[in-house]
């Protein structure tokens, strides 16, 4: 997949690159995997469901999202909206199509926030999807999962390591679909030189870990092929699951950047 067209922060003297890369992984016969790389909004959504129904339910979270991208969002509330309008098109579209009962998927990812004063990073999620933000050479979750092993590391009935082979390992705890919508968890933070963000469905992290994850970004600096390069690990690791990311690039703008 291409590159997304690059953005000038106004006011800020920033510019904003991204990347994407997806796979269906070696083990799965179709990709319930959907993303969204617009100009201001970058998520991906992994969804679960029978008879192609996980499809469905990403595809439709990520087609609002999209929507949000082409109308400026200035407030938190503008993307929570847009999640709770994907999660009421689901419920609809599960009473029109019986055999979607059930159907359900992550969301997750970061929105440009610019009210004409001042940007601001938001970012979003649903589910045992991530973001991660790179700065300084080192990877940090901002996201934190959903899921039953990360409420079982929470209160310490496991340990770190035996995530990768618990067999609650695939249960998520929270996910769009629901009725009522799920609650959304949301961080601001402003955008800052030099930072990367990786936005990636399980099958990303399911194979690498977070120190090769934070490896494979800090040798690439072009957003595209760190993301092709990310998801090009994780299948070689083993690729037990559909594997999407998105790289977001912001840096110093040129002079002449428009």
């Amino acid at each position: 997949m291409s590159v997304a067209e690059r953005r000038s922060l106004g006011g800020t003297g920033l510019l904003v690159r991204s990347g994407v890369a997806t796979h269906v992984g070696r083990v799965r016969d179709h990709n319930e995997d959907s993303v969204v790389a617009g100009s201001r909004v970058f998520a991906v959504a992994d969804g679960m469901g029978g008879h192609a129904a996980g499809e469905v339910a990403s595809r439709i979270v990520a087609e609002t999202l999209a929507e949000l991208d082409e109308r400026p969002p200035a407030r938190p509330e503008d993307v929570a909206g847009a999640l709770h309008e994907a999660n009421q098109r689901m419920l609809d579209s599960q009473a029109s199509h019986p055999e979607q009962g059930g159907m359900g998927t992550t969301a997750t990812g970061l929105a440009l926030l610019e009210d004409g004063v001042r940007s601001d990073w938001l970012v979003f999620n649903v589910g045992d999807s991530r973001v991660y933000r790179f700065t300084d050479g080192r990877l940090v979750p901002v996201t934190r999962d959903h899921s039953e092993v990360q409420t079982l590391l929470d209160s310490g009935v496991i340990e770190p390591r035996e995530v990768a082979h618990h067999p609650l390992r695939n249960v998520v705890t929270r996910s769009m679909g629901s009725d009522p919508a799920p609650e959304v968890d949301v961080w601001l933070m402003p955008p800052t030189a030099g930072e990367r963000f990786v936005v990636c469905s399980d099958g990303l992290n399911g194979e690498l870990e977070d120190r090769d994850i934070q490896r494979l970004v800090a040798e690439h600096d072009d957003p595209q092929v760190a993301a092709e390069q990310l998801v090009a690990a994780a299948v070689d690791a083993g690729g037990h699951d559909n594997v999407t990311v998105v790289v977001v690039a912001v840096d110093d703008a040129p002079a002449d950047a428009g």
